[in-house]
Parts: C-alpha cells; structure tokens; sequence
C-alpha cells in the first residue's frame, strides 16, 4: 500500500512539474501576419511546383510594415542584424509550423539587436522573393526595432 501512494504522490509531482515547464508563448498574429500566411504552393506546370503569392500579399511588396514577433537566430551571438523572424518562438519549432502559420522572414537590420526570447516589434520594408531561387521567399529590410 505505501508503494502504491508513494507511486502516486510521484506521479503527481512528475505531472505538476511538466504542466509547470510548459510555456505558452504570446499570440503575434496580426492582420499583416494574416495576410503573409496566405502564400500556398501549388503545382504551377506539370511536375513544377511553387509559391503562390495572392493579390493581398503581392500588394504588401516593397511597403513599410510592422510586424510582431520573435527572433530566430541563424547564428551564435548575443547581438544580430540578420535573423529570421516568426510568429512563434524557437522553442515552438517555427520550422515545423503548418497550417496557417505563415513563413518566416528573414531580417536585415539597420543595427545589430539584443537577441531574446520576448517577442518584438520591427518595421521595414517587405520584399517578396518570387525568384524561386533557394533564399528566403520574404525579406524584411532596413528594419529597426521599434
């Protein structure tokens, strides 16, 4: 009998302890983040496959926004002007986002920033890379945070 309550006094704390280490990261969706995530692939000729960018997304192209969200280092550092940036945090594995989870966006900064694991606000101007070379298919240059 006291195996069994020691069992689940252990149990117990070992399911408070994992509900304690789960982080729920901050909402960063916003009607521009909507509209990013509206870029699907699709077969564009028989056996070639690519983005699809819809009229709403093509008109944010080469304009000023603003965008929430988190750094996703690229490298080893405390300060970045180049990273990617999501709508989740790294620790909510961005590269594996589907759904409605829209692409990352690879940032240019005009100065290096402190890297964190807080979200932040950037503002620079959105380039769409409809190239379908293998680079980043959004940019965000000259950005700074605000």
């Amino acid at each position: 009998m006291m195996k069994k309550l020691g069992l689940l006094v252990f149990l117990c704390l070992g399911f408070q302890v994992m509900a304690a280490q789960v982080r729920v990261h901050t909402d960063m969706r916003t009607p521009t983040w909507t509209i990013i995530g509206l870029r699907y692939d699709a077969e564009l000729a028989p056996g070639k496959w690519g983005s699809v960018f819809p009229p709403a997304l093509k008109a944010l192209n080469n304009k000023v926004i603003e965008l929430p969200g988190y750094i996703i280092p690229t490298k080893v550092g405390a300060k970045f002007s180049e990273f990617m940036f999501s709508i989740v945090p790294i620790a909510s594995c961005p590269y594996c986002g589907s759904g409605d989870i829209p692409a990352m966006i690879q940032v240019k900064m005009m100065t290096s920033i402190p890297i964190t694991e807080k979200p932040v606000k950037l503002k620079g101007i959105f380039i769409i890379n409809d190239s379908g070379d293998d680079r980043s298919e959004f940019f965000l240059l000259n950005a700074k945070q605000l």
